[in-house]
């Protein structure tokens, strides 16, 4: 990578200034984690997986008028993005029990939720990015009632594309979570969808078989999760003519 301005690394993730004002560079790295980053991993080519996934649902989203970040892929590693003011929530849809919500409420993994359920988590890795109510949310000013409102129906929107999108190459939809960012074009402020979409923040599960295709196969131990990835990339349609060793089969660096 050529050399420029580093603006913030994530565990995931590195932003580097973009060649605009109001642009940034978002790189993806090889790293796992899970667990509040208690286990962690190298996996070579997770990033390149992520990145093509990144683009081809953030474009989608796009073309059906739900605002992201995404501007443009640069590589296989990079994406070019606009600069937003994160809101410091993770926002989470649910239409399946699975992973902590099975657990607070003893609920069976894979159970049918009577509708989307929408949670919000606040930022913070030294907490443990815990949940917490509107009412928090509202009276610590990280978002007003307007804005978790027009959250909501975004989030909404994003689970309906991602829903059909997967439904139609046999993969359940679960769960996923997105983060929101704020940007203004001139005086008026605007709410878009932002950071990424990709396995590693979504829980999808084939429709025939129940086998896990998301991060939870690298929390859990259940196999190689670069073949997962690979395998949802394969059906979306998102991997270079060779297929996966066109990118370089990923492998798991101990």
């Amino acid at each position: 990578m050529a050399r420029r301005k580093l603006v913030y690394e994530g565990k995931a993730k590195i932003l580097y200034e973009g060649p605009e004002p109001g642009t940034l560079v978002q790189y993806f790295k090889d790293d796992a984690t899970a667990f509040n980053a208690e286990k962690k991993a190298t996996i070579e080519g997770k990033g390149v997986l992520n990145n093509r996934l990144s683009e081809f649902f953030m474009t989608g989203l796009n073309n059906i008028g739900v605002p992201t970040h995404f501007l443009k892929r640069l590589n296989m590693r990079e994406q070019l993005i606009r600069s937003v003011e994160i809101i410091p929530l993770e926002v989470i849809v649910r239409n399946f029990a699975a992973g902590s919500m099975a657990k607070r409420l003893g609920l069976e993994e894979g159970t049918q939720l009577p509708r989307p359920i929408i949670e919000f988590s606040y930022k913070d890795d030294a907490l443990g990015d815990p949940l917490v109510p509107e009412e928090y949310i509202i009276a610590f000013g990280w978002a007003t009632q307007q804005d978790l409102d027009d959250i909501v129906a975004l989030a909404l929107r994003v689970n309906d594309y991602l829903s059909g999108v997967m439904y139609g190459v046999g993969i359940k939809l679960i769960d996923f979570k997105i983060e929101i960012g704020r940007i203004w074009e001139n005086d008026f402020m605007r709410l878009i969808v932002a950071d990424e979409i990709s396995p590693d923040s979504c829980r999808l599960w084939d429709i025939e078989t129940g086998q896990k295709l998301d991060k939870d196969v690298f929390r859990r131990d259940l196999g190689n999760l670069t073949d997962a990835y690979t395998e949802v990339a394969r059906r979306l349609g998102v991997l270079p003519n060779g297929g996966p060793a066109a990118m370089g089969k990923p492998t798991l660096i101990n």
